[in-house]
């Protein structure tokens, strides 16, 4: 039924030049917004060429309580403190997509912060214990007994709240918050509003290619990573990751990429191919710089300037990844995985010249990578 509501909405917009209300919400639970929030801003961008309203909403109350979407825990509290601080990094970052003059950003503080009891106690009738515990997130944690706190169940009823004042036509969200979206239309109906309809987008891997990119899991490339960090980390992506990437991030025509794929095949080295992917992404993001990251990346990795006598090591590994501590022990970088696991809390790995803060941070198969652990340093190939 959502699928065919937003067919008829926007097909009813067109025909009748409407302008629709497209909303998109961000808790500023990290500093940075990284690539994997592209993929929204992205649709976001193209409803605003469409002529429509583009609302770019800050979860600056809804952060104090956490997404629950795609967690078997509860999420730690961030204070107040930090997602203002957080916010303000958002509103610089995000207009390196979206059109400024077209992009009304709003704070759900400005409506939450004032909602008396009775208000409140109106929103949480509009939904069911039982109903939440269909969520397959809440489900899992349900039956396995573990923890599920109050806060959890308010959070989808307090977004869906956010699409009652701010009269959304159109939600969009990653496909972990189809959940909260749907909610959002029986929020609406209880306050007599029309409903939303909602899009979903896919979710990002992360530089691991396993989980979705995130901050908190060190997995993730920020917008404002310098153009060599960037082109850096595009590059350490695995073979199989650079198509999902090439599918989410690039701006390419398919029958382009389809083209990338069979010249593979006929024999071009898969590295030449990830030259452009990441060439394409540090110029969108850093104008006239990605030509020079990819110089800069050739000299460093290519050429030898790292070191004259840098060996490269050879890792057999039976997966298609395998843990980075693993592999430091067994290049002879260091004696042990504790020590690797220790040297990683003290901030003294680097993966491609990036600092390593993740100790479950891996490599993948067939890729090369820089490794360094102080002024020690390895060409590695697992």
């Amino acid at each position: 039924m959502w699928r065919k509501s937003f067919q008829k909405k926007f097909s009813g917009a067109n025909k009748f030049k409407k302008t629709l209300r497209i909303k998109a919400g961000f808790d500023p639970t990290s500093p940075d917004l990284h690539l994997g929030h592209t993929v929204l801003l992205n649709k976001m961008k193209l409803f605003q060429d469409l002529g429509h309203e583009v609302i770019f909403l800050i979860g600056d109350f809804t952060g104090l309580v956490g997404d629950p979407s795609g967690v078997n825990e509860t999420r730690p509290v961030l204070s107040k403190e930090q997602l203002d601080k957080n916010a303000q990094t958002y509103k610089e970052q995000v207009f390196k997509i979206l059109d400024p003059s077209k992009t009304e950003i709003r704070y759900n503080s400005e409506w939450m912060q004032n909602v008396d009891p009775s208000e409140f106690i109106k929103m949480l009738s509009s939904y069911t214990v039982a109903r939440m515990l269909e969520r397959d997130d809440f489900s899992k944690r349900y039956k396995a007994q573990q923890p599920i706190s109050i806060h959890e169940f308010l959070y989808p009823i307090l977004q869906g709240f956010d699409s009652v004042k701010l009269d959304a036509d159109i939600e969009l969200g990653g496909t972990d918050q189809k959940f909260n979206l749907l909610l959002g239309r029986e929020v609406q109906k209880h306050y007599g509003k029309d409903q939303q309809s909602i899009l979903t987008v896919p979710l990002l891997e992360g530089l691991d290619g396993v989980k979705k990119m995130s901050k908190s899991l060190g997995n993730y490339i920020a917008l404002d990573d310098s153009p060599d960090e960037m082109f850096g980390k595009l590059m350490s992506i695995s073979d199989k990751l650079m198509w999902r990437y090439f599918s989410l991030l690039s701006f390419k025509q398919m029958d382009v990429i389809e083209g990338y794929k069979l010249s593979i095949d006929g024999g071009t080295n898969p590295r030449d191919i990830k030259f452009l992917l990441a060439e394409e992404i540090v110029e969108r993001f850093h104008p006239n710089s990605g030509e020079k990251s990819k110089e800069n990346f050739i000299n460093r990795f290519q050429k030898g300037k790292i070191s004259q006598d840098l060996k490269e090591i050879f890792i057999d590994i039976t997966s298609d990844e395998e843990l980075l501590t693993r592999v430091m022990k067994e290049s002879d970088l260091l004696e042990s995985t504790s020590e690797a696991i220790r040297m990683i809390k003290q901030g003294a790995v680097r993966v491609n010249d990036e600092k390593v803060s993740d100790t479950k941070f891996c490599l993948q198969k067939g890729t090369k990578y820089l490794v360094q652990v102080g002024k020690k340093e390895q060409q590695i190939l697992p």
